[in-house]
């Protein structure tokens, strides 16, 4: 993890999704590599239970517009992997740290935020907590209630 000048942690796409393999792992989620076109596809595919994950890491390794714009893409490269058969479940792995934002982009989003959340109720952000190796999944309209 590198820091800048006012010591915010830097968190790059590769160590959320580094991260949250190894604790989807831990969990017992099969974990599909990434070789020839499935490196087109999402950061990580997780299955579990017949259960399939598909999950986009993105880092805080960017300051203000630079950085919302890695999560609208995010938010796209997700959605699109509803074309996937059978896909059930689609996830935006964030830094914790984020969470301000994310309640910040919510309330300024309001209107459309909430539609989201009611057209893709499969759609999630996972918060993950890179130094203590955890995450926490919320819908995507949690955003909406928190204050």
């Amino acid at each position: 993890m590198k820091m800048t000048t006012s010591e915010k942690p830097i968190i790059t796409d590769k160590e959320i999704e580094e991260c949250l393999r190894e604790i989807l792992k831990e969990e017992g989620y099969s974990l599909a590599g990434k070789k020839g076109l499935d490196k087109l596809g999402p950061d990580i595919r997780a299955s579990k239970n017949k259960e399939k994950w598909y999950i986009e890491a993105i880092g805080s390794e960017k300051p203000g517009t630079e950085s919302a714009r890695d999560f609208y893409e995010a938010f796209f490269q997700a959605i699109s992997r509803l074309n996937n058969r059978g896909c059930k479940h689609i996830a935006i792995a964030i830094s914790q740290s984020s969470k301000k934002i994310l309640q910040i982009r919510a309330k300024l989003y309001k209107v459309a935020w909430k539609r989201i959340s009611e057209v893709f109720p499969e759609l999630e952000i996972w918060l993950v907590d890179t130094e203590n190796k955890k995450y926490q999944k919320t819908p995507w309209g949690y955003w909406l209630k928190r204050k």
